[in-house]
């Protein structure tokens, strides 16, 4: 909105972004607390974000639900369980800004095809989303992509022309390897 991250409250400024670190932290307490940000629990809207993350039926699955107690750093769950909820917390009450480090990281095939219709639908409903990957099947997903190496900007544009110029320096790296 063209104003400054320091202009913005800090008590107020992380309902307006969702995010989802590399290597994710729960906190003891239940699945809904974790997934609410441990504010007040609405159940309507805690279970809108799981399914926005694609993982009602994997916490309905759990021994009670989305009152299942879990540990600190989400003891007693798998890496992906745990990614795939501190996925729902991320895009919880849909905030404008949500930022993805690795989302796919931790993921098997089902917990990485619904992460691929959750950022479709957040696509639609025109949300910014940012994510950082090492894995190209998230890219096709992208409207921009940015190249870093090294910490340092390489290339950024729209998805495609960057992607052909990722896949024209494959070539050619591969070229000269042969020769």
């Amino acid at each position: 909105d063209g104003s400054e991250l320091k202009h913005w409250d800090p008590e107020s400024l992380g309902s307006h972004i969702g995010y989802l670190p590399q290597d994710v932290e729960l906190f003891s307490g239940t699945v809904a607390e974790n997934i609410a940000r441990f504010n007040e629990v609405h159940a309507d809207e805690v279970i809108a974000a799981a399914k926005l993350a694609g993982v009602h039926g994997m916490i309905q699955d759990l021994s009670e639900g989305y009152e299942t107690q879990i540990g600190d750093g989400g003891a007693g769950l798998s890496g992906g369980q745990r990614q795939r909820i501190a996925l729902a917390r991320a895009v919880y009450r849909q905030p404008p800004l949500i930022v993805l480090d690795e989302p796919n990281a931790s993921l098997d095939a089902t917990g990485e095809a619904a992460l691929i219709e959750t950022l479709r639908i957040l696509k639609t409903a025109r949300k910014t989303v940012v994510f950082v990957t090492h894995k190209t099947n998230l890219l096709g997903l992208a409207d921009t992509i940015m190249v870093l190496r090294d910490g340092v900007v390489a290339s950024m544009g729209p998805r495609d022309q960057i992607l052909r110029q990722l896949v024209d320096a494959s070539k050619v790296a591969q070229a000269s390897a042969k020769a």
